[in-house]
């Protein structure tokens, strides 16, 4: 008898989870691995954050709580968008989940039927089409090029909408690109998906707060307030406030897909934690001004990564515009031969090559739906990153 639903079979398991779980196990058995895979901040989260915890835990506030999140973390949540993106929501319109991904899964799950297709741009963060997938749906890519910024065009856009388009997902700051868009590239789109009213849009504002060059931060229902009906704006506390570990994520949205949305979680992991509720209660109403000393750190990695890369041969980097990941192109070593003897016709070659002769852990641009390329994550110290391209130069400079 069958164990395992043929659903499964549509998916993989996270690339970027898999290997963060790979480096960990290679360094328990001794290997000396420098790991530049984690999507998550180097940095502790902020104290009066934690300490707010432990208030919560000794006012007993470790109970079930509304399925959608506190009253309290939900009125956060409405000041937030109000005051960093000029979104008016209503109560019934927000609702909190065990991450970000959760708010994805419910809203893809609750709305795309067999036949839908999901507008997903390319390079991608890994989960969007494998939850597409879940759902029945059908991933629809659309390339996004360094020529363009790894940013969506109008024009691209038009092409891949069909009457089956159900929804656009848009992530900028983008996981593992860095592209971000400007009020004037986002309202291109947005006159682009005016045209066509069946098109819901998703975005996916996770690193908002990680912009360089001190960039604008713009989403979709700001620029396009007519979109706001029929748009879903996702974010949480993970990378702005180093909470990773946390797993909070919220949405705001039209009041019948948050019903729908809290419904599903209902019957599936009921509420987020109510401690690390408190938590991202105290994130959003605390302090805020850490975020930018932070952010500035993370350009000065980014400056020198990007820097060290384009000075490697074979490889080729575009400058992110936020979030804190370089994306590089690997075109110039495919085709080489490393010192054992194999040729490398993929990045996934690439990246294994790095793994076994440097001991180098990053990931494969085709787990992000672009080839050949290469992710590395500068959450992390300088010491790491510096010792990083040392290796990643030695590997490059073996080949023939």
């Amino acid at each position: 008898m069958k164990l395992i639903a043929d659903r499964l079979n549509r998916i993989k398991p996270s690339p970027s989870s898999m290997a963060g779980q790979r480096a960990r196990e290679l360094r328990a058995t001794g290997r000396d691995i420098v790991g530049l895979t984690s999507g998550e901040p180097d940095f502790d989260t902020p104290p009066n954050v934690c300490e707010a915890v432990v208030r919560a835990m000794s006012a007993s506030k470790t109970k079930y709580t509304d399925v959608g999140g506190t009253p309290e973390l939900k009125d956060a949540i409405r000041g937030k968008f109000l005051r960093d993106n000029a979104l008016d929501y209503s109560a019934s319109e927000i609702m909190v989940g065990t991450g970000g991904k959760q708010i994805i899964f419910n809203a893809l799950m609750c709305t795309v039927e067999a036949g839908d297709e999901v507008i997903v741009p390319t390079p991608y963060w890994v989960s969007y089409p494998d939850i597409v997938l879940l759902a029945d749906g059908t991933p629809v890519f659309v390339a996004c090029t360094p020529e363009n910024g790894f940013k969506l065009r109008a024009e691209d856009l038009e092409r891949a909408i069909t009457p089956r388009t159900r929804w656009l997902v848009l992530n900028a700051p983008n996981n593992p690109s860095g592209a971000a868009y400007s009020h004037a590239e986002l309202k291109a789109l947005a006159e682009v998906l005016l045209r066509h009213p069946q098109v819901w849009v998703m975005t996916d504002d996770i690193y908002e707060h990680i912009l360089y060059e001190k960039r604008r931060f713009v989403t979709m229902a700001e620029v396009e307030p007519a979109l706001k009906a029929r748009t879903l704006t996702i974010n949480g506390v993970s990378k702005a406030y180093a909470m990773t570990g946390w797993r909070i994520g919220y949405g705001g949205a039209p009041a019948a897909l948050i019903k729908a949305m809290v419904k599903l979680q209902s019957q599936s992991t009921s509420n987020p934690s109510s401690i690390s509720q408190a938590a991202a209660l105290e994130a959003l109403n605390g302090p805020q001004g850490f975020i930018a000393e932070r952010t500035g750190i993370f350009q000065t990695r980014r400056d020198f990564i990007v820097g060290e890369l384009n000075r490697i041969p074979g490889v080729n980097c575009h400058l992110p515009e936020g979030a804190f990941y370089a994306f590089p192109s690997c075109a110039g070593v495919m085709g080489k031969t490393t010192p054992d003897g194999k040729v490398l016709a993929s990045d996934e070659d690439f990246v294994l090559y790095l793994l076994e002769a440097q001991n180098l852990a990053v990931l494969q641009g085709n787990a992000y739906g672009a080839s050949p390329f290469f992710r590395i994550s500068f959450a992390t110290s300088m010491a790491q990153l510096q010792e990083g391209c040392r290796r990643l130069r030695l590997a490059c400079e073996a080949l023939r």
